[in-house]
């Protein structure tokens, strides 16, 4: 049986369209900790805002900068969703965007002293995900505790105070290897997380200030976003491209709802996409958002969602080279079964 049965109460995709003054997003049945906002017309950067880092607070995925306070972005955090300000990026009149929201803790971030230095977690272990604020001790290497009793299978880590690179951490690829969200470049060989897989209750880091250690790390904020997986709900994935319009089948052992992934293996740029099922709700799935650029929702084919995973149609490299590996995160619009034994069915 799945662990979550409804997965919408703590994942969701809500589109909006802007109306340039402040907006109320509802209808989400949680309210979030982490959001994702991207502008599907027009190449705005992408911005995600968490509760914990406080609303208004953005950071871009896109992007290496600093984070950067903008007070009439993402204004507030609501028991239903979340309220906008006037701030173009994310509220222009007329034009269409996407958030995707993540459910924490339902409740103020808690101290965590599992680590070998102190972190501040808002976690849900229901879901698998958390929230995790540290500061950097410049160390050669450490550990943060994460609060979700389980190894996290996907890591994505900032650090708020400079213009440094996103690291992503996927079991897949191991902790030998890491990934930037915000470049092409295939994975790469470094002890960003000291060659340390997760445990139930930490990371680690290494001598590398985007992540906290290191002299140039010392006394900087760095922020994590942690997804172990949950049966029915979320799966860390990898796959090896067959290059052929019949492509690979990806089993995730749920209807897909939001999907992120990239090739990991080609020295060729290769960007990380992003599908969801409100965006395009039925197959073949043909609307795509690139996570490291700004480029405005693009119309492509080569892919649907199943009621167990995603099957690819295309031989392109960006999805399915021969030979190439691949990797990512999906979240569940349905389990194959619920709680209550009803199959779930692809539409």
């Amino acid at each position: 049986m799945p662990q979550i049965n409804k997965p919408t109460d703590y994942f969701n995709t809500k589109l909006y369209t802007g109306t340039g003054s402040e907006q109320s997003i509802s209808s989400l049945d949680f309210s979030p900790d982490l959001t994702w906002i991207k502008n599907r017309d027009t190449t705005d950067w992408h911005r995600l805002l968490d509760s914990v880092r406080g609303a208004t607070e953005e950071l871009y995925s896109n992007d290496t900068s600093a984070e950067v306070t903008q007070a009439q972005s993402l204004k507030s955090f609501d028991s239903n969703g979340f309220t906008l300000g006037t701030l173009a990026e994310v509220n222009t009149s007329g034009e269409n965007y996407a958030s995707w929201s993540w459910r924490g803790s339902d409740s103020s971030p808690a101290t965590n002293n599992d680590g070998s230095i102190t972190s501040t977690v808002s976690a849900n272990t229901t879901s698998g995900f958390s929230i995790v604020s540290y500061t950097g001790n410049g160390s050669t290497s450490g550990t943060v505790g994460h609060g979700l009793g389980v190894a996290p299978k996907m890591i994505m880590i900032k650090n708020r105070d400079d213009a440094n690179a996103w690291a992503v951490y996927h079991e897949s690829i191991g902790a030998t290897n890491y990934l930037e969200l915000n470049t092409t470049s295939a994975s790469t060989d470094l002890d960003i997380f000291n060659d340390t897989a997760p445990t139930s209750s930490v990371f680690s880091f290494g001598n590398y200030s985007d992540v906290g250690g290191g002299t140039g790390g010392n006394g900087e904020n760095i922020i994590a976003y942690c997804f172990a997986e949950k049966k029915g709900f979320s799966k860390a994935f990898s796959y090896t491209g067959n290059g052929s319009t019949d492509g690979s089948f990806i089993y995730c052992g749920f209807r897909p709802a939001f999907v992120l992934w990239k090739s990991s293996s080609e020295s060729v740029g290769r960007n990380w996409h992003i599908y969801d099922n409100k965006r395009s709700t039925y197959n073949e799935l043909n609307k795509r958002i690139r996570a490291n650029t700004s480029d405005a929702e693009q119309t492509v084919t080569g892919m649907d969602f199943t009621s167990n995973g995603f099957k690819l149609r295309t031989s392109d490299g960006n999805y399915n080279g021969s030979g190439q590996t691949y990797i990512g995160i999906a979240f569940a619009e349905n389990p194959i079964v619920g709680s209550n034994g009803v199959p779930s069915c692809a539409r």
